[in-house]
């Protein structure tokens, strides 16, 4: 099953920026349709952005102008860039695979890694 180790949060002040990476492996990552989501406490866990094999990208509407997906497939990463943070974008992060047809995400998740926007 694919393996999934994110990084790069940490605390930060509301207008700040972050950028976390995702090193995926097991996966043919190339093929793969990748995405960053976020699970605030007491909320459940929601699509942030996701990019597909050939690049194109989709956003929340809650993060659309702020956030910025990438990924470079020679490293198996994926990229999220975080500008304007917001306290409400205080979350755990994480990166997974998914379906780009149905955007189900693969079964197994990493550790995440936790964002905190302090205003």
């Amino acid at each position: 099953q694919v393996q999934l180790v994110e990084s790069g949060g940490g605390l930060v002040q509301a207008g700040g920026s972050l950028r976390l990476s995702c090193a995926a492996s097991r996966i043919i990552f190339r093929l793969t349709a990748m995405g960053w989501y976020r699970q605030a406490p007491g909320k459940q866990r929601e699509l942030v952005a996701g990019i597909t094999s050939n690049g194109i990208t989709n956003y929340a509407d809650s993060v659309k102008g702020r956030f910025t997906i990438s990924r470079d497939n020679a490293k198996s990463t994926v990229y999220l860039q975080m500008n304007s943070l917001k306290p409400e974008d205080t979350a755990v992060y994480y990166c997974n695979a998914y379906d780009h047809r149905t955007l189900i995400p693969f079964p197994s998740w990493g550790q995440g890694t936790q964002v905190t926007v302090s205003s």
